[in-house]
């Protein structure tokens, strides 16, 4: 059996070619077109993954891919940078439509800047699965290598349901095609995340066991409290240590973080400040969990001031996915939401407490600020890692905020106004599914149930 993991052998495809011209000039070339030496292997491509070594090979695939989709997909946007932008975390220094639309709340399904985040996404949470199979066939041991793919399926589900709007279709590939998917609304996607971060925690042991079973807690109660479940998800991070953490790789032989590469390398991401009135004060909050450059330099796009965060300060740098301190935040979180300020303001503490630089909170005394501190804290925290966006929307849907009061509103800065979209459209690359809503201008309200939840 043969899986291809990514993408086009475009380097087979040239020699191919080229055999095609040289065929055309006579027989005595045809001789040369047949020399070993230009015969290329599919570096790409697993030849037989019914084996320990193949099965390897596809969990790696996944991993990479996992890599790639968080903050590390070279010549675009990961998710992580890419829902930063369209929430408040960044702002766009590019001249490249797609990223100016998406930072002005305007995205289009036909911003192809969506199509590979979401291929990613589910690429994780299908190929996950093979990965699975073919690791209990042929590699079965550390079994936690089977909980990390879990894991990471979770985490593209959860990933998909914040960032998405309702009507995310989860087609599966069959012998005979695809088993294209309905859509089905965010909070299934949650419910979904929640069972196979079940299945994180079942199919686990050995080697890395302990890490994996806090990644599998962390990635069920997100779930949970995207579902509003609030005691359920403290109840499932309980045991998470707060030094936990999972982060995803980078390094110079394979993928750039993209946190660095768009804001310090190329300045095509702004760190801003206030941004729409409506975003946090990064650059001026002096907050050292975001320690900022305070050099005012210009943006790619020639004109626009240009800051950079130095929480990634070199292209190697790891970008922290899953943690102890996200525990910390979700057990503080059902503690305001069971009125319990005392446990609510602790368990801040207690993350505080592990930051240097950081002095202890208080009850600010009222319920509303207390809800403006529990997600600002959730901001500094977790600043360029994927959380920011499913948060403002949280605050729409748990907390009934008016959308104008949480992303950026009015004038945007490049010209023109802010928009009103609250999360992305499905790309325009799902309109093959015949389940997908569609209609004959592909607006942004084309590929979703509903583009505003």
């Amino acid at each position: 059996m043969t899986f291809k993991t990514r993408g086009f052998d475009m380097l087979k495809f040239a020699l191919r070619r080229g055999r095609l011209g040289i065929l055309a000039v006579g027989g005595a070339v045809v001789l040369a077109g047949c020399n070993p030496l230009l015969q290329a292997d599919d570096p790409d491509i697993i030849k037989d993954a019914n084996s320990a070594g193949g099965a390897v090979a596809l969990k790696n695939g996944i991993i990479d891919r996992f890599n790639a989709v968080t903050a590390g997909i070279q010549g675009a946007d990961g998710i992580f940078e890419f829902s930063g932008l369209l929430a408040d975390e960044w702002a766009s220094g590019d001249t490249f439509e797609q990223r100016n639309t998406s930072d002005a709340r305007t995205t289009n399904v036909t911003n192809s800047f969506l199509a590979t985040p979401i291929r990613l996404l589910q690429e994780i949470r299908v190929d996950g699965r093979k990965a699975i199979d073919a690791l209990r066939s042929y590699s079965p041991t550390p079994i936690s290598n089977i909980s990390l793919m879990f894991n990471m399926a979770a985490f593209a589900q959860i990933t998909l349901g914040e960032d998405f709007c309702n009507g995310i279709p989860f087609s599966t590939p069959t012998v005979a095609g695809i088993d294209y998917g309905n859509p089905v609304p965010d909070d299934s996607a949650f419910a979904l995340a929640m069972a196979t971060a079940d299945s994180a925690t079942i199919n686990n042991g050995g080697a890395d066991s302990a890490r994996m079973r806090q990644f599998a807690a962390v990635n069920k109660g997100r779930a949970l409290l995207n579902r509003g479940q609030f005691a359920a998800a403290a109840a499932a991070v309980a045991a998470v240590a707060t030094s936990y953490t999972y982060s995803a790789q980078y390094s110079l032989n394979s993928r750039d973080n993209q946190n660095w590469a768009l804001n310090v390398s190329s300045k095509r991401y702004i760190l801003p400040n206030l941004e729409g009135g409506n975003g946090m004060n990064w650059r001026t909050a002096n907050d050292p969990r975001l320690p900022v450059d305070p050099t005012q330099h210009v943006a790619f796009d020639g004109s626009s001031a240009h800051f950079n965060q130095t929480k990634w300060a070199l292209r190697t740098d790891s970008v922290v996915v899953s943690s102890g301190i996200e525990a910390r935040l979700i057990e503080a979180e059902a503690a305001l939401q069971a009125n319990d300020f005392v446990t609510f303001i602790a368990k801040l503490n207690v993350a505080r407490a592990t930051k240097t630089g950081l002095a202890p909170l208080a009850d600010p005394g009222s319920q509303s600020a207390r809800v403006d501190l529990l997600f600002r804290e959730r901001a500094f925290w977790m600043f360029g890692t994927g959380h920011r966006l499913g948060d403002l929307r949280r605050l729409i849907r748990q907390y009934g905020r008016g959308a104008e009061t949480v992303f950026p509103t009015g004038a945007w800065f490049k010209g023109g106004t802010y928009g009103t979209d609250v999360n992305f459209p499905i790309s325009i690359d799902e309109l093959n599914n015949p389940n997908i809503p569609q209609n004959s201008t592909t607006t942004s309200q084309s590929t979703c149930i509903d583009r505003n939840a």
